[in-house]
């Protein structure tokens, strides 16, 4: 199972790591080294909020997810991304960008941090709309049940998590930022990303459950079934679900490019560590889904969703002033530990025992055939 799930990761890692040594010497293999179990660290959050969305995918979009979402993750994010905010804030080609990066890096560095902001107030919102209508939404097992029954009982306003949102950019770029009106757009354009892109997930989800009962009825009805439209739903379903984790990965990686800045400054060396560890947190959100993880440790999804809204608070405030990667990388990893602690308990106490079997063997059948 281990070797099945993160073989290509253990693979990336050689090969990734020799390429370091090769281009930068026994410097570049260690400050690789370093990168990817920053992107670990920071993104465990991200491998559970993924494997909850994944188990909903049809074994197609859960494969191209495993394939071209690491593409899209890797070399996107992590290589592309990067350059693309540099030529975009000094306006220049990507050739020219990609140059600066190589040759000057410390502009290319100083680039980077004059975008910061805009690119902090996106992932930030996108992450605070995920936290908030997931916190806002009345759920049976409840984890920290002081705290998460009012917050259900206050989320019953329609549309609370926009207003608390918007609120809080309009704060932060009131209090913190030196463009202000930058601030605003990228955070406002964060939410409706994560409206619409989320939104579409559902519309086509629901449209397909109808088009599964449509189909059930007729078949019961006439004996048989003609072509049914649930692939074509499931598909455009799939894409939206794949193109929301996407998004979601896009947020979750902003603060940890822009962390690897602290640690090197040449562009080939990030896209390596931080393309390392992105490749473990595909593996575990595999290995998460094939153990039926989320169904035997129930509140590790409840930790995750605290802890992408730490990480959205942390991004908010690093508009106006820094905040160290050790913060943010140990209020998640702290919040999933205690989740997962509390799992433990919960189940050892017998509230949870049913849960983990059958639930598991569901995400085996989705994903036996992957070799991701």
């Amino acid at each position: 199972m281990i070797l099945r799930t993160f073989g290509w990761s253990f693979g990336v890692t050689v090969v990734g790591l020799l390429l370091a040594l090769l281009y930068d010497g026994p410097t570049g293999l260690a400050l690789v080294a370093v990168l990817a179990v920053l992107e670990i660290s920071l993104s465990f959050d991200n491998a559970v909020v993924n494997a909850k969305v994944l188990d909903r995918m049809s074994v197609f979009w859960q494969k191209i997810f495993l394939t071209i979402g690491i593409a899209i993750a890797v070399f996107g994010m992590r290589l592309v991304f990067p350059l693309l905010i540099v030529g975009i804030t000094a306006k220049l080609n990507p050739y020219e960008a990609f140059d600066l990066a190589l040759n000057d890096s410390h502009r290319y560095h100083e680039l980077m941090n004059d975008a910061y902001p805009m690119i902090a107030a996106f992932g930030g919102m996108f992450l605070m709309m995920l936290f908030l209508d997931f916190v806002f939404e009345e759920r049976a097992d409840k984890w920290l049940p002081w705290l998460e029954r009012p917050l259900a009982r206050i989320g019953k306003l329609d549309q609370l998590a926009v207003v608390v949102a918007g609120g809080s950019l309009a704060f932060v770029a009131w209090l913190a930022a030196d463009d202000p009106g930058s601030v605003m757009i990228a955070g406002v354009l964060g939410m409706v990303t994560y409206i619409l892109v989320n939104g579409l997930g559902e519309l086509f989800s629901e449209a397909g459950e109808d088009d599964e009962e449509e189909d059930g009825e007729e078949a019961g009805e006439g004996g048989r079934s003609g072509p049914s439209s649930l692939a074509l739903a499931t598909g455009k379903a799939g894409f939206f679900l794949f193109l929301y984790l996407e998004v979601l990965d896009a947020s979750f990686s902003f603060d940890g490019v822009i962390g690897a800045f602290a640690i090197s400054t040449d562009p080939v060396v990030i896209a390596l560590g931080l393309g390392i560890g992105a490749m473990y947190i595909r593996s575990l959100t595999v290995f998460l889904v094939r153990k039926g993880t989320l169904h035997e440790y129930v509140y590790l999804e409840h930790g995750a969703h605290w802890a992408i809204g730490a990480l959205a608070v942390c991004m908010l405030i690093s508009i106006g002033h820094h905040v160290p990667e050790w913060i943010t990388g140990g209020l998640g990893a702290g919040l999933i530990i205690a989740a997962f602690a509390s799992s433990v308990v919960r189940n050892r106490n017998g509230d949870g025992a049913s849960s983990g079997p059958a639930a598991g063997g569901e995400g085996d059948k989705q994903l036996h055939s992957s070799n991701v």
